[in-house]
């Protein structure tokens, strides 16, 4: 049994049940019972429960996390986080500034509420700084196989020899610390990373992704994760992200491509 239900709170308004996906909860006599019916901790039932009746024994040492909102009240206007993604741009020019523990506290803090696939939460971080030197040898030592195909890895390769040949690090350009994220499924990593990127924004940070950093991974993982022993090396380098001070300041949006999207109509008919 994973939850702790509160007899004397509980008014058996089966809300909690409504919203169980696993049908872990019925009302029995007026008062909410856990079945046992495969709980895969979501947390649904104690975040709808009117009378807090309701806990996941899981965040038991975790109560000061719980903060009761207003549901009707979004703190964030619509026209304001439409404004937030047109300013957002990739950032490769950086202040020569590190971003220091605090500051990375608080990116991290979007990413604990981030969602994931079947509610693993198994997303995990390393923000790389003294020893990005060392892991870009590895990495280029691993995707140079590739550098026929893509010329920024030549380039990079050359850099690597001889870093007079190029004003910038083809891959960093002018960034010195990188957030690492890894998982056991793409889509919860490169959600939580976004949330951490959005967040950087609102603090006057920037940044960009790097593709060719994934493809370390892509191509050899085992010797990539030797790199990182603390990370269970079944989770996988899903999202990279170059991260610092913007050096400059971008004054307006330009157009995308057209975006194309469709609703299926027969859902409608």
């Amino acid at each position: 049994m994973k939850l702790i239900i509160d007899d004397d709170n509980c008014i058996g308004c089966g809300i909690c049940a409504s919203v169980c996906i696993r049908d872990n909860i019925i009302i029995v006599e007026g008062v909410a019972l856990e079945t046992g019916s495969n709980c895969f901790e979501c947390g649904h039932c104690m975040a709808i429960c009117k009378n807090n009746a309701i806990n996941l024994k899981l965040f038991k040492n975790q109560e000061y996390r719980i903060i009761d909102h207003d549901f009707k009240d979004i703190p964030v206007e619509y026209v304001d986080l439409l404004r937030l993604y047109k300013q957002r741009r990739s950032i490769r020019w950086f202040k020569n500034k590190k971003i220091d523990k605090l500051t990375f506290d608080k990116l991290f803090e979007g990413a604990y509420y981030s969602p994931s696939a079947q509610n693993e939460q198994d997303v995990e971080f390393v923000v790389l700084d003294e020893k990005t030197d060392e892991f870009l040898d590895l990495v280029y030592d691993i995707i140079k196989v590739e550098e026929d195909q893509f010329f920024r890895i030549k380039e990079f390769g050359e850099y690597l020899k001889d870093k007079s040949t190029k004003k910038y690090n083809p891959l960093l350009w002018g960034g010195k610390q990188i957030i690492l994220t890894f998982s056991s499924d793409k889509t919860s990593a490169v959600i939580a990373n976004t949330r951490v990127e959005l967040l950087a924004y609102s603090l006057g940070l920037g940044g960009f992704y790097s593709l060719f950093l994934l493809k370390a991974d892509e191509i050899d993982h085992i010797r990539l994760m030797k790199f990182f022993p603390q990370i269970n090396p079944e989770k996988h380098l899903y999202s990279s992200f170059i991260i610092g001070y913007p050096k400059i300041k971008f004054r307006r949006t330009i157009p995308h491509k057209k975006l194309m999207f469709r609703i299926n109509k027969v859902l409608f008919s």
